[in-house]
Parts: C-alpha cells; sequence; structure tokens
C-alpha cells in the first residue's frame, strides 16, 4: 500500500512540476514589479527609456511632469531633477540607463 501512494505522489509530482518548480523559484517575469517613469513629451532619453520598457516587456505607468501638477510634486519630492526619472519599486534611476533598469526590475 504504501508503495502505490509513493508512486502516485510521485506521479503527480511529476505532473504538475513545471508548477512546482514555478512557484519554488519565481522567473523574472512572473515578480510583478511596479514602474513609474517621469518623463516629458518632448525629452529624447525619455523616448530611449519607453523603447527600452518596451523591448523588455515591463508595462509602467508614466507620468507627465509638464502636464501633472502631482505628478510634478511627486517628482520633485523624489529629487528629480532632470527627465527621464524611474522608480521601480522604490530603486530611483536618473536618466536613461538601461543596465540600471534591468538590474531593478
Amino acid at each position: 500500500m504504501k508503495k502505490v501512494i509513493l508512486l502516485l505522489s510521485a506521479l503527480a509530482l511529476y505532473q504538475h512540476w513545471d508548477t512546482l518548480n514555478n512557484w519554488l523559484q519565481p522567473t523574472q517575469a512572473s515578480r510583478q514589479s511596479e514602474v513609474v517613469l517621469y518623463a516629458t513629451q518632448w525629452c529624447g532619453y525619455c523616448a530611449k527609456t519607453r523603447e527600452q520598457l518596451a523591448a523588455d516587456g515591463v508595462s509602467y505607468r508614466e507620468v507627465d511632469i509638464e502636464k501633472d501638477a502631482a505628478g510634478n510634486a511627486i517628482f520633485k519630492s523624489l529629487g528629480g531633477r532632470g527627465v527621464p526619472l524611474i522608480d521601480i519599486n522604490g530603486t530611483l534611476i536618473h536618466g536613461y540607463n538601461p543596465q540600471a533598469m534591468r538590474a531593478a526590475y
């Protein structure tokens, strides 16, 4: 009887190995990142940052600091003096820096 239970447990584990593995070791894509991009429409480095986020498949929220007064206040409170300013889970990246962005996702 013990052998049958052990065999059935092993079979169930084998059938659901992918689910179990994702639960034990979440991948980069399965982790949720909160990304906020403080930018302007005319900024070239902001456009490059948008392209980089899209290429990396990262969803983000964009705040135009020229059109959103509340967003501008948050931008300034975070020490923003230039755009782009990227907030990735509390990690602030000043300027366009793809390596720092990927490290923070």
